[in-house]
């Protein structure tokens, strides 16, 4: 037995792309499949299976890989828009159009990302593409390939150039590799030169740095209403779907002119714009598969690797043993990592050491500000045996709430003064959300040989608090009065 992938651009397929392939798998004896973190599609076959469907594949003009993910699928928050999100501009018509563009397959991971929800991950490709203000203007935050090592575009990209981009940065990002960040600032700015120097793509200057949202996971599973429709998330335990269910999810769609399904990260599925009229005919789908749905939100809030059985069973373990002793998970997300460099994302990671079964070792880690999609982690256990692993969580959790009510705003602290220079021109101060440390440009930092007169806004994206080492996306503008 090998397994098939089965890229599902930007998470979102169309109900009668889906429903052809579904017919495929059921003619060759598929019975189940299931959704990876990266939104695509995976099955298992036999040799005389693989055998049977490539014709249907090729036929279809799927892009599939057997055995193996060297053309890793496009990631997008698509599946957020207009349940989890209210951008400005971004819409559905945008991330077709940006999607549509690419005419070849990625070998990089690539992520398209509204960065006003929190739903999908920001950094988890190797370039990162996040939403800026400005209307079809995206941010650019380049992971370098088997690594954590970043490095920020310094302009903004056109929406109409992103597939151009990824085209463009592909061959120097496989070819050279990074291993420490300087090496990772000389090719980045390399590449900016490249790309300005070639005249293929429209940049804008940054008007202000990106500053990640305070992630919030929402409850994605079961009957919601938005606008004047429904929405239904599907989530299953065993992270497989059933071919027979996905095959009575299209039919109904096209019975009521439902036209795409989307994949999350998550590993579920959520279908749209269902009518509340129409709501019966889910419920019967629903019953006949034996559909359960509100799974506790401490049971949806984590991430395990792609055809990892170890992951899921201690994901299982784990979320029983903090279910049975009551434990507050809220605003959190883990992560389980068997295997090192598979994208695994959370704001705290159980990374796999040694060892088998009770006798196996992991190492705890979190995020310097406890927000998943922060680059920085830092160890918090290092030698945990399987058996300890739930009370260091519970402790871990203790700390995150304590740092959740220290990064609080105290009554009289809600606005701040307004800080002025020599001449009388306000000065945009930033804030620590860890500490409350402030950065002002009027003194810089000494401590990092930042000099006075440096604005928040040019500080290498290496900076760090001061004072307890946040990372600098941990820093909020001030309000002003």
């Amino acid at each position: 037995m090998t397994f098939v992938k089965i890229n599902l651009s930007g998470g979102a397929v169309s109900v009668g792309y889906l429903d052809g392939l579904l017919q495929a798998l059921a003619d060759a004896g598929i019975v189940h499949v299931r959704f990876g973190a990266r939104q695509q599609l995976y099955f298992d076959v036999s040799e005389a299976q693989l055998e049977e469907l490539e014709y249907v594949l090729l036929n279809q003009e799927l892009t599939y890989e057997v055995g193996q993910d060297a053309y890793p699928n496009i990631v997008s928050s698509y599946v957020a828009d207009g349940i989890f999100t209210d951008a400005a501009w971004i819409r559905e018509g945008v991330y077709k159009d940006i999607l549509d563009s690419f005419d070849f397959a990625p070998r990089l991971k690539v992520n398209l990302m509204d960065s006003t929800q929190s739903f999908t991950p920001y950094s988890t490709g190797n370039l990162n593409f996040l939403t800026a203000e400005m209307g079809n203007y995206w941010f650019l935050h380049i992971r370098f390939p088997g690594t954590n090592i970043f490095y920020r575009w310094s302009t903004l990209v056109y929406s109409d150039d992103i597939a151009g981009l990824c085209k463009f940065l592909e061959a120097p990002l496989l070819q050279t590799v990074v291993d420490i960040p300087q090496a990772g600032e000389e090719l980045g700015r390399r590449m900016e030169r490249l790309a300005a120097d070639s005249g293929e793509f429209h940049f804008h200057s940054l008007s202000q740095p990106f500053i990640e949202q305070l992630f919030k996971l929402p409850y994605y599973e079961g009957f919601n209403a938005y606008q004047d429709r429904l929405w239904l998330g599907v989530y299953r335990r065993s992270e497989t779907f059933t071919v027979a269910f996905l095959k009575d999810i299209c039919t109904i769609c096209i019975r009521n002119r439902v036209g795409q399904v989307y994949t999350t990260p998550w590993k579920s599925i959520i279908i749209k714009d269902i009518l509340p009229g129409d709501r019966s005919e889910w419920d019967a789908i629903l019953d006949k598969h034996r559909i359960n749905l509100r799974h506790a939100l401490n049971e949806l809030n984590w991430q395990t690797e792609d055809y990892n059985l170890d992951g899921i069973m201690l994901k299982h373990q784990l979320v029983g043993e903090l279910n049975a002793l009551d434990v507050r998970t809220y605003k959190l997300c883990f992560g389980i990592k068997i295997h090192g460099k598979t994208g695994v994302w959370g704001s705290v990671i159980l990374r796999y050491l040694s060892g088998a079964g009770e006798r196996s070792w992991y190492q705890i880690q979190r995020t310097s500000d406890f927000n998943p999609n922060s680059k920085d982690l830092i160890v918090y256990r290092d030698r945990v045996k399987r058996a300890d692993l739930c009370s260091e969580l519970i402790g871990l959790c203790d700390e995150f709430y304590i740092f959740q009510e220290l990064s609080r705003p105290r009554a009289n602290e809600d606005v701040a003064p307004v800080v002025v220079d020599e001449e009388g021109e306000a000065v945009v101060i930033y804030q620590c959300q860890r500490c409350l440390t402030r950065y002002d440009p009027s003194w810089g930092d000494l401590t990092q040989a930042v000099p006075a007169g440096v604005p928040f806004a040019d500080l290498p994206a290496g900076y760090i608090c001061s004072v307890c080492g946040a990372a600098r996306n941990s820093f909020r503008l001030l309000t002003r009065s």
